[in-house]
């Protein structure tokens, strides 16, 4: 269970990466790359998240974090 998107910055490639692992405790990493490098790692823990609500959450995190950075970029290419 994850989601993976990338875009073009410039002349490097962003990759923002979440993943769902269930041990030891059920929780999300959402990992992005600038141009291959990994820059930063973000986590939630989801060990209090109903199943029927792990593919939702996990898409909500990851669309977040993913619309955080963009926008941040956009800012900074201002």
């Amino acid at each position: 269970m994850g989601r993976l998107d990338a875009v073009d910055v410039g002349s490097k490639k962003l990759t923002v990466q979440t993943e769902f692992f269930p041990n030891p405790n059920w929780h999300i990493e959402t990992k992005v790359y600038l141009g291959g490098a990994l820059k930063k790692i973000y986590t939630e823990d989801l060990s209090s998240t109903p199943e029927a609500e792990l593919q939702r959450r996990v898409n909500e995190f990851h669309q977040n974090k993913f619309d955080e950075i963009v926008e941040g970029l956009r800012k900074m290419s201002q």
